[in-house]
């Protein structure tokens, strides 16, 4: 593999172990605040699968990158302009209904992304995604059933669920976008087009939001940057409680 090879294939598993390494910490922060038992145990589960995912990208990043990082390294030592999550799963948990939200925007994509990853050229991000795969199946299951509970609920829970999905849509685009170094990805066959993985998300979406009885929110301006390093106010939120023992004590082990 040439270096170049190489960088680019370091940059796109940050781009997706960051994203689901932010938005496992997110989900935790639901931990025994759940609006039932039930749910707070599967937030933690999804919580669970999604830093899993983080632990094996960032792994094989560490190991592609060859400077001796490994993934508590990539995960807790990097400053927040060097990571390359969406900037869809940084944002605020708000409420439940914006939790909701955000999962099942992202669950739809993650979904499409995983199950087209398992036929990438490159044998060990296929057998990630092989077993991602399995475990975000069960995410949009669970993520579609909130978001129609809801939605389909009394007045107060659909109106905040409309506002929630409202106020989230602008993220949704970033998903989709394509850059020269996935563009040249893509072409190895490592990675998929992320605009091919569009069709299906929009079928999901207005299937789910129609039998929720909400209205798919319009098109217009859409945020990014995240994949690129650009990122909102919540992500440093984020990272001074994630990062705080490992720079409180560096090389602390128990």
């Amino acid at each position: 593999m040439t270096e170049t090879a190489k960088d680019q294939l370091f940059e796109y598993l940050l781009r997706l172990g960051d994203s689901s390494l932010i938005l496992g910490q997110r989900l935790s922060e639901w931990c025994g605040h759940g609006p039932e038992l039930e749910e707070d145990i599967a937030l933690i589960n999804v919580a669970l699968d999604l830093i899993g995912q983080a632990r094996s990208l960032l792994t094989y990043a560490g190991e592609v990158e060859g400077r001796g990082r490994d993934e508590d390294a990539l995960a807790f030592l990097r400053d927040g302009t060097d990571y390359r999550n969406l900037l869809l799963v940084e944002q605020p948990n708000q409420d439940f209904a914006y939790t909701i939200a955000r999962q099942f925007l992202f669950d739809a994509f993650h979904l499409e992304l995983q199950q087209a990853l398992t036929g990438s050229r490159d044998a060990r991000l296929a057998a990630i995604a092989g077993k991602s795969v399995k475990e975000v199946t069960y995410h949009l299951r669970h993520s579609s059933e909130w978001l129609i509970r809801l939605g389909d609920g009394t007045p107060l829970s659909h109106d905040k669920m409309q506002t929630a999905l409202d106020d989230l849509w602008m993220y949704s685009g970033e998903m989709f976008e394509m850059d020269g170094l996935e563009t040249a990805l893509a072409e190895a066959g490592v990675a998929p087009d992320r605009t091919a993985l569009r069709p299906a998300w929009e079928a999901r979406m207005a299937a789910v939001i129609e039998e929720a009885t909400l209205q798919r929110p319009d098109d217009g301006w859409m945020q990014s940057g995240g994949l690129r390093g650009r990122h909102s106010e919540h992500l440093g939120h984020i990272l001074a409680e994630m990062q705080h023992l490992q720079r409180a004590h560096p090389g602390a082990a128990w």
